[in-house]
């Protein structure tokens, strides 16, 4: 692992908040940062002082090959396409190159213009959030990897580098995968939001719902890690307690209907994974919350 991850050279493409974290941690590792692709020269520069190194470049070119490893970071719904006008530009250069892609819910089969010039191809997504604000601490994080086995090795190798754990994932179950981390990294914000919005609908400040709901979440989440789902589990639904569920439904009926349907789409969840029956729980439920909607009509 450290004989691949020593005197490398790694070109970026979509050097966005996931490119420019990456790079800077990989400068520190002694890394060469090579070509720094954006959609501007703008951008590019800006990625480039962000990462401390690196050739700015506002248009794919051919000399993102001259490195060792490639990044491809562009968002989804064109990487495929860079990855055709990438093959195209550089040809044979491609033969014995590492490119990896960031996606965490393709697989490597987006890359196969660039395989079939010889580059191993693959992907690596830490499962982190990553803003323009924080450069997040990538110890401990777990890196999916995946792709052809020279690829797969090199993913592995730059995520334990820097300080991460790989976690080999099936091409098949990238997208199971990416929907379970943005369950909890997209979803659960939303989640947040809403009870911090309804909070402050009751007369709260921001900074009070805030502070009501933090340490709430923090010792979910700590009962979550320490005692596990079942025996952190705990509100009305845990008790079998219908009648306040109805009244939380007629209360969120001031709200857009969204607030309502959440809740009891993730009522019918919590009963899913977390009841010791889910089964029987969930006919009560749906029982118990469907007359509570036939009585509001």
């Amino acid at each position: 692992m450290l004989s691949l991850c020593m005197s490398r050279s790694v070109s970026i493409v979509g050097a966005g908040r996931l490119g420019r974290a990456l790079g800077r941690s990989l400068r520190r590792l002694g890394w060469r940062i090579g070509a720094v692709v954006t959609r501007s020269m703008a951008h590019s520069r800006a990625a480039v002082r962000a990462i401390g190194a690196g050739q700015p470049f506002a248009t794919l070119t051919s000399e993102v090959m001259d490195a060792d490893v490639i990044l491809l970071l562009t968002p989804d719904d064109v990487l495929a396409q860079v990855a055709r006008q990438l093959a195209t530009l550089a040809g044979k250069k491609c033969r014995g190159k590492i490119v990896l892609h960031g996606s965490g819910a393709l697989d490597n089969q987006v890359l196969r213009a660039l395989a079939r010039y010889g580059a191993a191809t693959g992907s690596i997504h830490p499962m982190q959030t990553f803003t323009n604000n924080s450069q997040p601490n990538l110890k401990g994080v777990i890196f999916a990897i995946e792709g052809d086995p020279r690829a797969r090795r090199a993913a592995a190798a730059i995520a334990g580098a820097l300080g991460g754990v790989p976690v080999p994932v099936a091409s098949r179950s990238k997208p199971a995968y990416h929907a379970a981390g943005t369950l909890v990294a997209g979803h659960a914000l939303a989640l947040t939001e809403a009870a911090a919005q309804t909070l402050i609908n009751t007369g709260f400040s921001r900074a009070q719902a805030v502070h009501t709901l933090l340490p709430l979440i923090r010792q979910m989440l700590d009962n979550f890690e320490k005692h596990g789902p079942h025996a952190a589990w705990t509100g009305p639904a845990s008790r079998g307690d219908y009648a306040t569920l109805k009244k939380h439904q007629r209360a969120l009926r001031r709200y857009p209907s969204e607030f309502g349907d959440s809740y009891d789409a993730l009522v019918r969840l919590s009963a899913r994974v977390l009841a010791k029956d889910p089964a029987a729980t969930l006919k009560k439920l749906d029982r118990a919350l469907k007359n509570s909607r036939r009585d509001s009509q």
